[in-house]
């Protein structure tokens, strides 16, 4: 098996550094997407690039969303003949210490996504946490099941082989925050397990969201709509499991 990191980008150029050289400590490749950053985060980028080895950089020459950006660096994965990767954030809010184990329980269930699932600090929002809560349930109202404990979170590693062709087929998978949620729940739906473990988060307290309220909430809330009809379409090939 062959691994490796997709570390997505976009105005967290400085925060990335860190990641990076957390990273770097595995001697994986790291594929790192530029998601149309601006000029200031883009040379921040292009130093980080050029100060480790084995950074694969892909560049959109506009912003086209997270979710746009997990598919660049899975089809880069697949180019280069990984077997697995682990999506990690580029601000710094994860914990960088869970990803051995992380890797090793991958290694140990190669066929399954291992996902987190968040221990919040006490600078989490109330409302971001009530509110994952809430978008949970849903989730395992459309998986009737719940091996997927949290669907958002961006630290979790693939099979890239079931992703890719997963991408290749569901050309409509959204390109933004719902990205994360769909794959997720198109992959267990498929027969893929999920295997969920925690791993804490951070908020600092001077940290750079780039989640839009309106826009992201709206897109969020179609991709469950979606999925819902989708679990519908599916309900007796899901029961049927649970059989």
């Amino acid at each position: 098996m062959k691994y490796g990191f997709i570390v997505p980008v976009y105005n967290h150029g400085i925060a990335l550094k860190g990641v990076v050289e957390k990273l770097a400590a595995y001697n994986l490749p790291v594929i790192i997407v530029d998601d149309g950053n601006d000029a200031e985060n883009k040379k921040h980028i292009e130093d980080i690039a050029k100060s480790y080895k084995d950074i694969h950089l892909v560049v959109h020459d506009k912003n086209r969303g997270k979710g746009a950006s997990i598919k660049s660096g899975i089809r880069k994965a697949a180019e280069m003949g990984l077997s697995h990767v682990l999506q990690i954030d580029s601000d710094g809010q994860h914990d960088t210490a869970r990803i051995a184990y992380f890797l090793e329980q991958s290694e140990k269930y190669p066929d399954s996504v291992i996902c987190g699932y968040p221990e919040y600090d006490e600078n989490a929002p109330a409302s971001r946490v009530n509110g994952r809560k809430f978008a949970n349930g849903w989730i395992h109202i459309v998986t009737l099941s719940c091996d997927i404990k949290d669907s958002m979170i961006g630290f979790r590693v693939y099979p890239v082989l079931p992703a890719m062709k997963l991408i290749q087929k569901k050309r409509n998978l959204p390109d933004r925050m719902g990205f994360d949620i769909a794959i997720l729940v198109h992959l267990h739906w498929s027969g893929i397990p999920v295997r969920s473990e925690s791993v804490k988060v951070f908020y600092p307290a001077d940290g750079i969201s780039n989640f839009d309220y309106v826009r992201d909430n709206l897109g969020i809330s179609g991709t469950y709509t979606m999925l819902f009809f989708g679990m519908l379409l599916r309900l007796p090939k899901l029961l049927m499991r649970k059989i």
